[in-house]
């Protein structure tokens, strides 16, 4: 069996920065591979095309730009925030979550919700980078495919996959 739409698929992967000699970002090894549902749109699209056709046993080693992946860093993403916006609400100044480094979720205009990282902190200003925590990083896997399954009915409707390696319902 190949890896192509609508399979679930188990893999090892080891993802550096830059190339094949970064730093580590992340691995799945065998004890907690990655198992996710093929062709739906849920991962990098590189991720996917590099993947696809490959069949149990195959490796890989490939590389993805940071703008094909998280993006590039975009410095308007890093906005300048009255202070007041982050009183503590009993009082007593800042609340204590507001911390430099610390990931914060605020609402915007619209209600969407915004994941951003406090890097600076005035008495009358927060700065808060909303780029992705992986903008501008160039990726790198190397792996192994375990295994490939046609997905269930069940995880076609539900989009996911379900049991060992994937979502409980």
């Amino acid at each position: 069996m190949f890896i192509v739409k609508d399979t679930v698929v188990a893999v090892t992967y080891h993802l550096r920065e830059r190339d094949a000699n970064g730093d580590t970002i992340e691995i799945a090894d065998a004890g907690h591979p990655f198992v996710f549902l093929f062709g739906h749109g849920q991962l990098l699209p590189d991720f996917e095309k590099n993947l696809k056709g490959l069949k149990i046993d195959d490796t890989f080693s490939f590389s993805i730009s940071a703008a094909n992946a998280y993006g590039v860093v975009d410095p308007e993403a890093v906005v300048e925030l009255p202070v007041d916006m982050f009183a503590d609400p009993d009082g007593g100044g800042i609340d204590s979550h507001v911390q430099i480094g610390a990931a914060l979720q605020l609402q915007n205009e619209s209600g969407e919700l915004l994941e951003g990282i406090v890097i600076d902190i005035s008495d009358e200003i927060v700065v808060m980078d909303f780029n992705h925590p992986m903008a501008g990083i160039d990726l790198h896997f190397t792996g192994t495919v375990l295994d490939i399954r046609t997905a269930t009915p069940s995880e076609l409707a539900h989009g996911h996959v379900h049991g060992p390696g994937g979502h409980h319902h």
